[in-house]
């Protein structure tokens, strides 16, 4: 599926309580390209081969990422193929899926492993004006949008948080 990919992405503060009354995803992710970006991912029982493009156009005041994206399934077999040709290191991490009171849904990563103690939300939207007039709750942090340590292609190619230090 081809879609623009309109979002801004927040350390947090504190988490909300209890994270266990959640939708969540278990995530495993790795990278075959980061120029432009191609990943796969498994969430849960499924499998994607994402294709981004335009990396980072269109942001504006260096608080909302702009990306075309492209995304395709994955067979398991096909998955399991491509892990092994992954550059860096594999991303894990538990996505809550959280309802916010505007009616945008939060993605609240929580990192495992290597990148244990990470934690920042997502939120996407259907256009730049509806990003711009965004108020985030009380428990979001600062804006990372625009701080390339934040990406998930940055971070497999980190062999621990000592980069936020």
């Amino acid at each position: 599926m081809k879609k623009m990919e309109i979002e801004k992405k927040f350390k947090v503060t504190a988490l909300p309580e209890p994270l266990g009354q959640y939708e969540k995803k278990e995530i495993e992710q790795g990278y075959l390209c980061k120029d432009p970006v191609v990943r796969i991912r498994k969430s849960n029982d499924s499998y994607y081969l994402t294709y981004k493009s335009g990396y980072g156009i269109g942001q504006t005041d260096g608080d909302t990422r702009v990306n075309q994206e492209l995304e395709a399934p994955l067979s398991e077999a096909g998955y399991l193929h491509l892990r092994e040709k992954a550059d860096g290191y594999l991303i894990q991490k538990t996505r809550y899926l959280i309802p916010l009171a505007d009616g945008h849904t939060g993605e609240l990563d929580l990192f495992h492993g290597r990148l244990e103690g990470l934690i920042f939300i997502e939120v996407e939207f259907a256009d730049i004006e509806e990003a711009a007039d965004f108020q985030p709750p009380e428990w979001f942090g600062e804006n990372v949008s625009g701080d390339e340590r934040y990406t998930n292609s940055f971070l497999s190619g980190c062999g621990n948080l000592d980069v936020f230090q």
